[in-house]
């Protein structure tokens, strides 16, 4: 939070070894794209050399947005956890069938702690 980004966290996981990780850097990058879930898929397809991720699963601190839960589709992500609803700019309250078909989702993993990040760093930006 220091960074003055939003403390978002992704990882990827195979076969219970995380292969790729990201945190938002969209304020250090000055990329938009550069979320966390996105830095975390592009090094898990670097890490094992394909572009699809079928075996993996991507957990993630909150509800992915609609370019995070695309990427995730397009990589045929087996599984999408995540912790708290993303109420305005989750992907489920504007695409719900965005994912991969096969994907499966858990959500509310940690939830209240999760949203209590969020809700720190918004309430510390806002003074």
């Amino acid at each position: 939070m220091a960074e003055g980004e939003i403390p978002i966290g992704a990882v990827v996981v195979l076969d219970n070894v995380i292969i790729g990780r990201g945190h938002n850097q969209t304020e250090r990058l000055r990329d938009v794209t550069a979320h966390a879930e996105m830095l975390a898929l592009s090094a898990a397809a670097n890490a094992v050399g394909n572009k699809y991720l079928g075996a993996c699963t991507l957990y993630v601190t909150i509800e992915p947005c609609v370019m995070c839960a695309g990427a995730s589709a397009w990589a045929q992500v087996r599984q999408v956890v995540f912790g708290a609803e993303e109420l305005k700019v989750g992907y489920r309250r504007h695409s719900p069938s965005l994912l991969h078909p096969r994907t499966q989702v858990r959500s509310g993993v940690l939830a209240v702690e999760c949203a209590a990040l969020m809700q720190d760093f918004f309430r510390g930006k806002r003074g």
